[in-house]
């Protein structure tokens, strides 16, 4: 595969206290299976759908326990770069560019509302090896409160074009790569609970969604929404049982016309 263009979302892992129950859990819900664990990487290890990258999982460093979530990686040609813009416009460089072997270069950031993202320059680690297909990444949402603070941030950093839906039920923004969309931002209402930060959420596709939710839930996990229909696929929202939140959706059964949307900038 070819080097995504900046911005792109280009991967997502994530830690687990309990690694192997993390394996299980998602070789059950998504049909992946596992490489060999990195040592000299923390025991980072590669998962896969019908044979293609499609994620990782990791355990914590010792002294660096913390509750699990998905974390997306966002493509850039150059993370000093893309760090330096997001110090400049309001965002946190929470771990400064490092060099990974020759895989590529990471960073992590926050941006201004909250949300945790990471930057991959990549090597020979280019990204996802498939997309938008049964067990692999399909999109993401960046949901928060400060809905004009994010758009701004996003719009700075990355060379992203948006749109915004013409929907009186949900404030939700696009943004797009050469009129692409890539990414989601929607403002969080009253619906979610105060304790929930801002944050990206991940959405995996699957073949069966109904099927998947029935096993997370046998499994330990909670489902936080649906499953319902929408114009892009049938979804739900769901957490895994380390507290991981991710989506699961089949883009296959779509129900309704997308809203419309006008473009911002």
């Amino acid at each position: 595969m070819a080097v995504q263009p900046e911005g792109t979302p280009c991967w997502a892992d994530a830690m687990f206290t309990d690694l192997e129950g993390a394996k299980r859990f998602y070789h059950d819900i998504l049909g992946w299976t596992f490489g060999e664990e990195r040592a000299e990487f923390g025991s980072y290890t590669q998962a896969y759908a019908d044979g293609r990258a499609v994620a990782a999982v990791v355990p914590p460093m010792p002294g660096q326990e913390a509750p699990s979530q998905w974390c997306l990686y966002l493509a850039s040609p150059d993370a000093e770069a893309t760090a330096a813009r997001i110090a400049e416009h309001g965002g946190t460089v929470l771990m400064e560019p490092m060099r990974l072997g020759g895989l590529g270069t990471m960073c992590m950031a926050r941006e201004p509302s909250g949300a945790v993202f990471g930057v991959w320059q990549a090597g020979a680690q280019e990204g996802f090896e498939a997309t938008a297909v049964p067990g692999a990444y399909c999109w993401a949402e960046l949901l928060t409160r400060e809905p004009e603070r994010a758009d701004a941030f996003l719009s700075a950093v990355f060379p992203y074009g948006s749109s915004q839906l013409q929907d009186d039920a949900v404030d939700f923004r696009v943004f797009d790569l050469g009129r692409e969309p890539v990414l989601g931002r929607m403002r969080m209402t009253g619906e979610f609970p105060p304790e929930v930060p801002s944050h990206l959420n991940v959405y995996f596709a699957v073949g069966d969604c109904d099927a998947a939710v029935a096993k997370a839930g046998a499994l330990g996990g909670v489902v936080r929404f649906g499953p319902t229909d929408s114009p892009f696929g049938r979804v739900a929202a769901i957490s895994d049982p380390q507290g991981a939140h991710f989506s699961v959706i089949d883009i296959t059964r779509t129900t309704g016309e997308r809203p419309r949307a006008t473009v911002v900038d």
